[in-house]
């Protein structure tokens, strides 16, 4: 049986995901680097090149609502994601509200910084009328950060959507403006597999998320969070120290990647629903249809 593929971002929150693969030394699984995020994950899964993925809670949760062949089997981190809202330079926009009505950049269609814009929407009542339908948003796909950051400063976009920390060089050197932030308001990473048993063994899967809970616990330890997971952070991604420890701060990650919150799976659902991103079935919403029941479990 060949090695799992895994789609992942290269980003610090895969620093436990870094180390196990490190020490695995692709016996069992391999790395697929996703730099366009959630959206290209899930492409990637779509498109068999990759088996399992750690990508954004609401994009892997929307996909599933919307037919995507794979299934959650684990959860990656506990905390929200705070996504900063990010302007060019020298832009005219400074508000939430001055962004109303103009064209948001994107990494992908079904990516987290689209799902975001709806939820930022949704809560600034961007609606049609007196009713609850989001106003239409215009999109332009950007790929990456480095295509979002010159469309907002070339003035195709008025903003984008992004990981504050992995966003913050671009706004330390001056070439972004921060103007704000959209907490989710769920846990922010979990990990899915595609459905096909050939390509995802339910053991192999099993292990997968077993294995990558003992890295996970050690990186959230506290010992770890003094000074290892600094040092590696730092090696691995040239973030300064000050933000590393800022970042290490506000994130935290299950004592136990194996179980999924299937309350939080529920919030979740009706959250992405009142946004537009999915539609509620005539019989509701039920986590055993988003999970894969013999490789995890809902609590």
């Amino acid at each position: 049986m060949p090695p799992l593929r895994v789609g992942y971002v290269r980003e610090h929150f895969a620093s436990p995901l870094l180390q196990y693969a490190e020490d695995d030394g692709g016996k069992t699984f391999t790395l697929v680097s996703c730099p366009g995020g959630t959206g290209q994950i899930i492409k990637a899964l779509e498109e068999d090149q990759a088996d399992v993925v750690v990508a954004l809670t609401d994009g892997l949760i929307a996909g599933i609502a919307q037919g995507k062949p794979y299934k959650l089997v684990g959860s990656y981190v506990s905390t929200p994601l705070n996504w900063a809202i990010v302007t060019g330079k020298d832009s005219k926009y400074n508000s939430r509200a001055d962004l109303r009505g103009t064209t948001f950049g994107i990494s992908r269609f079904g990516s987290g910084s689209e799902l975001m814009v709806k939820l930022m929407a949704h809560q600034e009542r961007w609606v049609k009328g007196e009713g609850e339908d989001l106003e239409d948003i215009d999109f332009k796909v950007c790929n990456n950060i480095d295509g979002l950051v010159q469309a907002v400063n070339d003035g195709s976009c008025s903003a984008f959507l992004w990981e504050w920390f992995t966003t913050k060089p671009w706004s330390d050197r001056g070439e972004v403006r921060f103007i704000g932030s959209v907490p989710t308001p769920w846990p922010s990473w979990m990990i899915a597999a595609h459905t096909s048993p050939e390509r995802c063994p339910r053991d192999n899967v099993i292990n997968f998320v077993a294995t990558l809970t003992s890295y996970v616990n050690d990186f959230d330890s506290e010992a770890s969070r003094k000074e290892k997971d600094v040092e590696f952070i730092k090696k691995h991604f040239g973030y300064p120290e000050e933000d590393i420890k800022s970042w290490l701060e506000t994130v935290g990650y299950p004592g136990d990647c194996t179980k999924i919150d299937g309350s939080m799976l529920v919030r979740t659902l009706n959250t992405l629903q009142t946004t537009g991103a999915i539609v509620r079935p005539p019989r509701g919403f039920d986590p055993e249809d988003f999970t894969n029941i013999e490789a995890v479990r809902v609590e």
